[in-house]
Order: structure tokens, then C-alpha cells, then sequence
């Protein structure tokens, strides 16, 4: 499981990203959208299909890139205005996406069922 340290800022692409890219693809998209991968900041970027997702950071000392392939369904993005190029985003929701969970999906209501009474 990757996980965002304190202070980490997550970016994500909207439009779609050409996953045979490498490193240096990756840096060229999050500056085309107007950041600087060299910050230290997430950035997240999403096949076509959707079953693709890449995060490109810096670490001080060089660069990662972590990728994940869904076997089954798609990696779902928030819900966003027309024309956003990126989205900004916490640790929790990154790993909403990462696990594959519809973020636009209704939420389930909880309820508890009632207890049985003690004899």
C-alpha cells in the first residue's frame, strides 16, 4: 500500500495519459498542467480506459514512479467542472482510487440492526 506523508500534496490528471511514457513523460504532463514535478508533490495519471494509473514523485534523490493495473472494473476519478484540468486531492482519496472504489457513487447508509433482548 503507498502511503501519502503528512504534507504531501496529490495531483491528479483528468485527461488521459499515455502509459507507455516513462519518467520524463510523466514530469513533461504535470508541467504542461502548470506544476513542478521536482516539488515533492503526487501526481496521478489515469489511462484511457481507466484500468491504468501511474503516480510520479520526486524523493530528493531521484524519481519514483509507481503503476497499478486493475484486474477487474476502473480507477474513478471525483466528480469535476468541465474544462478542469487537474484535481487536487488528500491521501484518503487517493486511496479510494487506488483500491478501485466509485467516488461518485451514492453513500451507503449505515444502520444497525436491533439487538436481541438479553434473557
Amino acid at each position: 500500500m503507498l502511503s501519502v506523508p503528512r504534507g504531501v500534496r496529490v495531483f491528479v490528471a483528468v485527461e488521459p495519459f499515455d502509459m507507455r511514457g516513462s519518467f520524463d513523460a510523466a514530469a513533461g504532463t504535470a508541467r504542461r498542467l502548470g506544476l513542478e514535478p521536482l516539488d515533492g508533490s503526487y501526481y496521478v495519471f489515469v489511462s484511457r480506459r481507466r484500468q491504468h494509473l501511474a503516480i510520479l514523485f520526486f524523493d530528493g534523490s531521484g524519481w519514483c514512479l509507481f503503476r497499478k493495473r486493475l484486474e477487474r472494473g476502473t480507477f474513478e476519478l471525483p466528480k469535476v467542472e468541465p474544462g478542469t484540468t487537474r484535481i487536487d486531492v488528500d491521501g484518503r482519496v487517493l486511496a479510494s482510487i487506488l483500491d478501485g472504489i466509485d467516488l461518485r457513487a451514492p453513500r451507503r447508509q449505515w444502520y444497525e440492526r436491533e439487538r436481541a433482548a438479553a434473557s
